[in-house]
């Protein structure tokens, strides 16, 4: 993806953030291929992030995942200037934000890039109401309007009715809530998320990531999703970055690491994930190797389900479009009963999917038939079939 791309928010490239005073040996270290353990020990200088370069798409989510001390969370402050790199450029909108002046950052984290923290970061002597129009305040928007915004903010993270109460009577999950309207109430370009549902316990989590992804979808905010949790990223992220030792092992999307890993490291980091939540049933489908017409008569039907040693032929009109199965059981009965075609003893009740469906969301509908799923594009027309075979090899 080039920077000159106008659907690229922001561009990270050849990021490097090093911690220590020996830098000068330590970036000479690296030039030299040393690694991040033999620098620290011979110049005391950490290299938390080393080379690192992503796209982030306009109205996209990019998830950075990694171990502790990977760097992921020292790139997203980077991005902002918490930190301030040790070289390399982030462009946002295609301006170079380590060149930027005082003011001008001040305003970019004003008006166009928020930040979401695990810690919730919530003032205890304001409501949830002062707490989530905090940033309006700040830039002088009056009352009415900075309150009227707020809670439009609000009843989007599902608080309305909470508006007036303390921050020490709401969850967790309700305390990142607030967190995520406040950050969404100067409506922010660019969303910076720093493992924001860690603290959280497991179903409040799940709660929340529904939530964003839900607003998301709704706004089109682009965001950066900070998490050490890989099924977390999957699920989030559009495009998902691995990170080990300051280093970008792997980009691309959910479906491309877990096809094609690029080495051992990023192949065994991804094994504990779910599969079934990842790939979809176009990357298990095959071609139904039987296929006969509605009026076809009994003894082809019959003769081609030898042929291609199969129990099961696949019904299908004259544009493709799927009809149903006839068995083999079925077939050699009609031929007993001198039938003409197979149209009436065709089963129609066949389950269907569309080649888009996520294996986890068909293992009950497979589970439930004796048949393999007809997978059908969106004009009704058979694209494959997939058998509960296939679904258990997806799960190992």
């Amino acid at each position: 993806m080039s920077r000159e791309n106008s659907d690229v928010l922001l561009s990270v490239r050849h990021l490097r953030k090093f911690f220590g005073i020996n830098r000068t040996a330590a970036r000479k270290m690296l030039q030299e291929g040393a690694g991040k353990n033999d620098i620290l020990k011979k110049t005391g200088v950490t290299v938390a992030v080393n080379d690192v370069s992503f796209d982030v798409e306009r109205g996209k989510i990019f998830a950075l995942i990694g171990l502790s001390g990977s760097g992921k969370s020292t790139v997203v402050r980077c991005v902002n200037m918490l930190q301030r790199p040790s070289s390399g450029e982030i462009l946002f909108e295609g301006r170079d934000v380590v060149r930027m002046d005082k003011r001008e950052l001040y305003e970019l984290r004003r008006s166009k890039i928020s930040m979401v923290f695990q810690s919730f970061g919530l003032m205890n002597h304001r409501n949830v109401l002062g707490n989530v129009a905090y940033g309006l305040d700040v830039r002088g928007v009056g009352r009415g309007e900075r309150e009227r915004r707020a809670m439009e903010m609000i009843e989007l993270v599902g608080l309305e009715g909470w508006e007036n109460k303390s921050i020490d009577d709401l969850s967790g999950g309700m305390k990142q809530r607030v967190g995520i309207a406040r950050a969404l109430c100067n409506d922010p370009e660019l969303l910076l998320m720093d493992e924001p549902f860690s603290a959280l316990d497991p179903l409040a989590r799940r709660d929340m990531q529904f939530e964003l992804l839900s607003i998301q979808k709704k706004l089109g905010k682009t965001i950066v999703f900070i998490t050490h949790d890989i099924d977390e990223a999957f699920k989030m992220g559009d495009t998902v970055g691995i990170m080990r030792d300051g280093r970008v092992e792997q980009l691309g999307t959910p479906t491309e690491l877990a096809l094609s890993p690029a080495n051992d490291y990023v192949r065994e980091f991804l094994n504990s994930i779910d599969k079934t939540k990842v790939l979809s049933v176009r990357h298990i489908m095959i071609t139904p190797s039987c296929l006969i017409r509605e009026q076809a008569d009994p003894l082809t039907a019959i003769r081609e389900m030898r042929v291609n040693d199969v129990s099961t032929a696949y019904v299908i009109g004259r544009g493709m479009e799927f009809i149903g199965i006839v068995t083999l059981t079925a077939a050699l009965q009609a031929r007993l009963d001198k039938l003409s075609s197979v149209s009436s003893i065709i089963t129609r009740d066949v389950p269907q999917v569309g080649h888009d469906v996520l294996i986890g969301d068909i293992i009950g509908a497979a589970s439930d038939t004796p048949f393999p799923l007809a997978v059908l594009d969106d004009r009704g027309r058979l694209e494959g079939i997939v058998s509960r075979a296939a679904i258990l090899s997806s799960l190992s």
